[in-house]
């Protein structure tokens, strides 16, 4: 990496954390702290939406699962618009009418006090998890970059975010959020144009397209149902819809970006335009993905993409042996180059006969290089039995820094860190206003200043931020991030989704019915995670569908034991 590159990432990194800290210093009491006073426009609410989302995860994981996988993991976006539809007709209004400050303030004024503890503690072990990921995601980088020990950065990344972010609150967040955006939409559209002025002469847009659909990477929408299939149209549609309902309508990471808009219009308008563009944006990023595939179809990539594991095993005894698997990959490679410019030659002819022909000679080569591949992740299990084998996060990161010029290079690399940062922040910013809230403030100490709780919010930024450091250090060793992420909020966003459809349209089912049918339904879901092979994304819908109908079944003997208790209760009272 050049210079150049340095002084980019270095300085984009500096001015997002003195611009957070420095324009957002000086909160006066926790609604200010927590919820900018509730001045915030539609559009810093759609921004900030967006960017909490579009973690790192998103923009270093996302292009490795399309060059792998191809574009079908669009799918699981299908869902999005029509939650936010239905978001923005119901939790919008209640929760700005009932001037929250979380979204779990609503289940106790609706059930009870153990509704709302409940869903406080499922978000806050679901999401300091899954903060740990955002932060993991960026170390890798730098970890890659300047062979460092991927603890230090983790420590450093995590430790930069938590300071701006634990000094301005939310203010600091959305302020860094528009800044964000910007970096990451100029840092990814540049790399996008630029894969198509390395590709070799004789390869256009058109020859790449083509060359990305034979080979099956434009596999956008599959409408085939299998039960077993992660991503189709129906996964993605119904499955989606849940785990979008429950992330934008009860995560409070999400919850409170739009709780801080100046009105119910302004936070609809900006869940509706996050609707609108989110799965686009999605759509590029995976497109961009399967564009690097094709551009690794002319060059020849690395064996395997980690470049840490990669040199491991060369300084092991088995260095010759996987220097053997490169050569001979390379030389497959090199063969199927020609036989990929012989299908294009045929799709020009439109000769049907010769395009079946020449994709079948292309798919033997590729399964003969799919064949090496998997001895080279052999030999490197041989040498080092501890090995990371999944390297699909580092598919575009190789491409950034082997393949972008100067500056360019510096450009993305800023991109993915923004990703990461508000993110981050605005998880922080959400753990912290949850523990406080919902925890502190109603069990432990619940008439204290405004002051004490703003201070509190500071510490309890920071406390999750240690924690969400430390579980970054383990999260190292489960494959692709982009999963593993969606995967982790999947075991959880059925059962609060559950908790909170009950509570907007189910008036006659009580809060202990409730409670219980979630205790059991969080427990199935995990079950099926154990021990089956359901996809995650049917968690959400398994994990809603349960809560309810176990919460209907028992809702009864809950009232008649309830009705007992009162009649030996008046019972009592009348033999005094």
């Amino acid at each position: 990496m050049s210079s150049l590159d340095w002084i980019i990432l270095i300085a984009f990194i500096s001015f997002v954390v003195v611009y957070g800290t420095w324009k957002t210093r000086g909160k006066k009491n926790i609604r200010e702290y927590l919820l900018t006073n509730r001045t915030t426009p539609w559009y810093i609410v759609t921004l900030s939406i967006m960017a909490t989302q579009a973690s790192a995860i998103t923009f270093l994981s996302t292009p490795g699962q399309a060059y792998v996988d191809g574009m079908r993991f669009v799918q699981f976006y299908l869902g999005l618009p029509i939650a936010m539809i239905i978001l923005s007709q119901t939790a919008v209004p209640i929760f700005h009418r009932m001037n929250v400050y979380t979204a779990y303030e609503y289940l106790e004024q609706r059930f009870d006090l153990k509704s709302r503890i409940l869903g406080s503690i499922l978000f806050l072990i679901q999401r300091g998890l899954a903060t740990g990921f955002t932060i993991l995601a960026p170390s890798l980088i730098i970890s890659v970059l300047l062979g460092w020990d991927i603890r230090l950065t983790i420590l450093t990344i995590g430790s930069l975010v938590v300071l701006y972010t634990a000094s301005g609150g939310t203010d600091a967040v959305n302020r860094t959020h528009l800044l964000q955006m910007i970096i990451i939409l100029c840092g990814m559209l540049s790399a996008f144009i630029f894969i198509f002025k390395v590709l070799p002469p004789d390869i256009t847009f058109f020859d790449a397209t083509r060359v990305a659909g034979k080979m099956g990477k434009l596999n956008a929408i599959t409408f085939n149902f299998a039960w077993k299939d992660r991503y189709n149209f129906w996964s993605g549609l119904i499955g989606g819809t849940f785990l979008a309902l429950s992330y934008f309508g009860t995560d409070q990471s999400q919850v409170q970006r739009y709780l801080a808009g100046k009105s119910i219009a302004q936070s609809r308008i900006g869940l509706l335009a996050n609707g609108i563009v989110k799965i686009p944006m999605q759509f590029s990023i995976l497109f961009l993905g399967a564009m690097v595939f094709v551009f690794y179809q002319f060059v020849t990539p690395p064996l395997f993409f980690n470049p840490v594991e990669r040199e491991k095993v060369k300084l092991s005894s088995y260095g010759d042996k996987f220097s053997s698997l490169e050569q001979k990959y390379g030389e497959l490679h090199t063969k199927k180059q020609k036989k990929l410019r012989e299908m294009l030659t045929a799709l020009d002819n439109g000769n049907e006969n010769e395009i079946a022909s020449a994709k079948r000679s292309v798919d033997e080569v590729k399964k003969d290089e799919l064949e090496v591949r998997e001895s080279a992740i052999g030999v490197i299990k041989q040498a080092n039995p501890n090995a990371d084998t999944s390297d699909t996060n580092y598919i575009f990161l190789s491409f950034v820094i082997h393949v972008l010029p100067p500056g360019l290079i510096g450009l993305v690399l800023a991109s993915i860190f923004s990703a990461s940062m508000s993110s981050t922040s605005a998880e922080l910013n959400a753990l912290a206003s949850t523990t406080v809230v919902d925890i502190y403030k109603r069990l432990i100490k619940p008439n204290a200043t405004e002051r004490h709780y703003l201070i509190l919010s500071r510490i309890f930024t920071v406390l999750w931020g240690t924690f969400a450091i430390l579980f970054a250090l383990f999260a190292n060793r489960l494959g692709s991030l982009i999963e593993a992420v969606n995967i982790l909020g999947s075991l959880f966003y059925g059962t609060i989704l559950g908790i909170f459809l009950i509570a907007f349209y189910i008036k006659s089912l009580s809060g202990s019915a409730t409670f219980y049918a979630a205790i059991a339904a969080e427990i199935i879901v995990i079950a099926c995670f154990l021990f089956t092979d359901i996809p995650y994304l049917w968690y959400n819908v398994i994990g809603c569908a349960i809560l309810i109908i176990i919460a209907y079944l028992i809702n009864p003997f809950i009232k008649s034991l309830g009705s007992s208790r009162e009649e030996r209760g008046q019972g009592r009272d009348n033999k005094e």
